[in-house]
């Protein structure tokens, strides 16, 4: 009997283990950061991949009828042999649909089994077959607690977070050192809303006309993120350092400053970007400001002038300073005589009161703000005029920012599909504007912007209408805002398409584009996100 026992434990727990592997993936891809697991939990009640809950509800219940219906026909063990069986039986059957379900959706960003996750997987096996004894030693089908498997992800953090932290703490003392070993070289630092990512690639570009860059790849902008890059990528030959530095909670910039002790920081925006967790424009105007206050003495700071927030953060700090994209502003550097279209743009620079005149293949006035920005940086790192000219002539799109891809069948992509905002997807709109032919969007709108997310999505609907022959909308929920926008700016409701995936998307528009058409693809569903 108690083998039985224990083997119904262990049975439960490797289903609930199973079946958590799916939220385990959602947990890594927010950064093992339990506030947004918890939102995602919140938006999403019905756990579209699997309804656990109720798979748990059915099974007990069903384990307990059974149970009542044997008790009037066997005596002795066979009643509980029998439920066992049956409940268990249930429960493999289960198991196997939501694997198979699980397989069958296309992720985005793959699950990873690194050794932190396997720590994870542990914990959470552990506590499954801990409840599960203990609600068999109690008398209660331990099945009930299929229904606790989205959670169980968070007692396992939770009971790991210790061990975490000091792995962790760890990895960053020695990033640290490494970096305090290196007094020689230079280090910056980049944050913003928008334009981090682009920002950083251009600099590193045209500071390889005179140094050995190493700037963080992709989108490695978090504390763990630009720890290993500078444990396994920092080299004795790297002359300078880029960290782009992201946030999404008041003081994140700060720890990354406590790492990188960077030397130059470049701001490229303060706007509307991950409302949800910072809540309103005041701190995230602080949370970017902590880069300039996290300097390093003698360090200077580098501003994108926007005419409101980061201008007034500008006339804060109180180091060595300089305003970019101000025209006249003294040792300041802006573009002026700009020609923009599908082949890129051609501008005259004026840096420190000279004027350079620079062509590149990057597309978008952002574009050229971000360049005005690494122009500055390269001015007072040495370079000379002929060093910044070629290196903004050489630079390449970044990927899936305004990157225009190869024509396929006469129909031009402009693909935009990384993070976007307000004043980048009314950049790229501007951009689509001006190909020649009919302009299709495919978007999902803005995602993760809290209260005003509807609002900023029924304001990009209006742009939409005012660009594009044909709008394309992923998340037939989420883009009615958007929807709702363009019809009211005037955009016919045939030329409004609404779809529930980004395959749909495709497929609407292997069926209505052609040759000459060009396609804007804006912005791109976050990882974890499904609508509910």
């Amino acid at each position: 009997m108690w083998l039985l026992k224990a083997l119904a434990a262990l049975l439960t727990a490797a289903a609930c283990t199973a079946i958590a592997l799916r939220y385990l993936h959602m947990l890594q891809l927010e950064s093992y950061q339990l506030p947004g697991y918890r939102r995602y939990l919140g938006s999403h009640p019905t756990m579209r991949h699997g309804t656990p809950l109720l798979a748990g509800v059915i099974l007990t219940a069903a384990c307990l009828a059974l149970s009542f219906l044997l008790t009037a026909i066997w005596r002795g063990p066979a009643r509980l042999v029998a439920a066992h069986a049956v409940a268990i039986a249930g429960m493999a059957v289960y198991v196997w649909l939501f694997e198979k379900a699980r397989r069958a959706t296309k992720e985005k960003k793959p699950f990873v089994f690194t050794p932190r996750m396997r720590r994870l997987t542990a914990a959470c096996a552990a506590i499954a077959f801990v409840c599960a004894l203990i609600l068999v030693l109690i008398g209660v089908p331990p099945y009930i607690l299929l229904a606790a498997v989205p959670w169980l992800p968070m007692a396992g953090a939770a009971a790991m977070a210790p061990w975490e932290k000091r792995v962790n703490d760890g990895f960053f003392r020695d990033a640290q050192a490494t970096l305090a070993a290196r007094p020689d070289l230079i280090r910056v630092g980049i944050t913003g809303s928008f334009g981090k990512t682009s920002t950083k690639v251009v600099l590193a570009s045209i500071l390889s006309e005179k140094y050995c860059v190493l700037a963080s790849p992709a989108s490695f902008n978090t504390p763990m993120g630009l720890t290993r890059v500078i444990r396994e990528q920092l080299e004795p030959r790297h002359e300078v350092f880029i960290a782009e530095m992201g946030a999404r909670h008041r003081g994140d910039i700060h720890e990354l400053t406590e790492l990188v002790h960077p030397q130059f920081g470049l701001l490229t925006s303060v706007g509307a970007q991950h409302l949800e967790t910072f809540g309103d424009m005041e701190t995230i105007a602080r949370t970017k400001y902590e880069l300039v206050e996290g300097l390093e003495e003698g360090g200077a700071a580098f501003f994108v002038s926007d005419g409101g927030i980061v201008d007034s953060l500008y006339a804060k700090a109180d180091c060595e300073k300089t305003l970019v994209w101000k025209e006249g502003e003294a040792h300041g550097c802006w573009a002026k005589d700009i020609e923009s279209g599908p082949s890129g743009s051609r501008f005259t620079l004026v840096l420190d009161g000279r004027e350079l005149p620079v062509t590149t293949s990057l597309l978008g006035l952002h574009n050229i703000k971000n360049i005005c920005l690494a122009c500055a940086l390269a001015h007072r790192l040495g370079l000379t005029d002929t060093e910044i000219m070629r290196g903004v002539s050489r630079l390449r799109p970044v990927e899936h920012r305004l990157q225009l891809l190869p024509a396929a069948g006469g129909i031009a992509v402009i693909d935009d599909a990384f993070n976007a905002n307000p004043v980048g997807a009314a950049e790229a709109l501007r951009v689509l504007s001006t190909f020649p032919g009919r302009h299709i969007v495919v978007t999902p709108g803005f995602v993760e912007e809290g209260r005003m997310e509807e609002t900023m999505n029924r304001e990009l609907g209006e742009q939409i209408a005012r660009t594009c022959h044909i709008a394309i909308l992923v998340g037939v929920k989420h883009a009615a805002p958007i929807a709702d926008g363009a019809r009211r700016a005037g955009m016919p409701e045939d030329a409004i398409r609404l779809v529930p995936s980004l395959s749909e998307a495709q497929k609407v528009l292997g069926e209505i584009g052609r040759p000459g058409d060009t396609v804007l693809f804006e912005n791109d569903l976050p990882d974890n996100y499904t609508e509910a």
